[in-house]
């Protein structure tokens, strides 16, 4: 499974990078762990994207650093999605990325919203902005979102509020790439799974038993 992590730091090194790179290796983990799933990670970093971004709102047309990014995101399974705090918000390259993408292409699919921020007074901004921008383009946002201001590295629940998360993200990609195995065979007319008669009508793979006969089963 492929998981697409979107980073929207600015500088070098940046910690929104560092907050980026954490989820991804925790997601990592649980996934090899929890669910045995085995995912190809790329990293977005929206700050080389930022000239062909701002073409792409002039002339209407992606650059092909832009275009390859926009593709990753839009065949993942999974999303990581950090920025930097500005003003009380997410940062206008952050948003400005989503802008330029497809608007159905991120319908259904797992995200994990993250931000980092100079201090704790901001952690809000997951809630009232993040989770609403992501609700509206129809993704399934984690429960968990984290949060990390300056304080924070190196005090105790960073590391759990990433793992929490992390595990939560794994979760909905495993269900993703279970409903994704094909269908049960059919089941013949007349016939349980196991190869018995049955007294129903067969629909779908399942057999429907009337609810009279159901009552009478619990009768006897």
């Amino acid at each position: 499974m492929k998981l697409v992590v979107v980073s929207a730091g600015l500088s070098v090194p940046s910690s929104t990078r560092l907050l980026a790179d954490r989820l991804a290796a925790a997601v990592g983990r649980k996934a090899d762990a929890d669910v045995d799933l085995e995912l190809d990670v790329q990293v977005v970093e929206l700050r080389e994207l930022a000239v062909e971004i701002a073409h792409h709102f002039t002339n209407g047309f992606p650059g092909r650093k832009l275009a390859d990014a926009l593709d990753a995101v839009t065949r993942a399974d999974g999303l990581v999605v950090v920025t930097p705090v500005f003003s009380a918000s997410y940062s206008g390259l952050f948003k400005s990325f989503f802008d330029v993408l497809e608007k159905d292409a991120l319908a259904g699919k797992p995200v994990l919203v993250a931000a980092t921020g100079g201090s704790a007074r901001h952690s809000l901004v997951l809630e009232h902005a993040m989770r609403p921008l992501f609700a509206y383009l129809r993704a399934v946002v984690v429960p968990t979102a984290v949060y990390a201001a300056s304080e924070d590295w190196g005090a105790e629940g960073l590391p759990e509020r990433i793992e929490r998360a992390a595990g939560e993200l794994v979760a909905l990609m495993a269900g993703l790439s279970a409903a994704r195995l094909p269908a049960p065979r059919p089941v013949p007319d007349g016939v349980e799974a196991d190869g018995s008669e049955a007294d129903g009508v067969e629909s779908g793979g399942f057999v429907v038993v009337p609810f009279e006969q159901q009552l009478d089963a619990l009768r006897r």
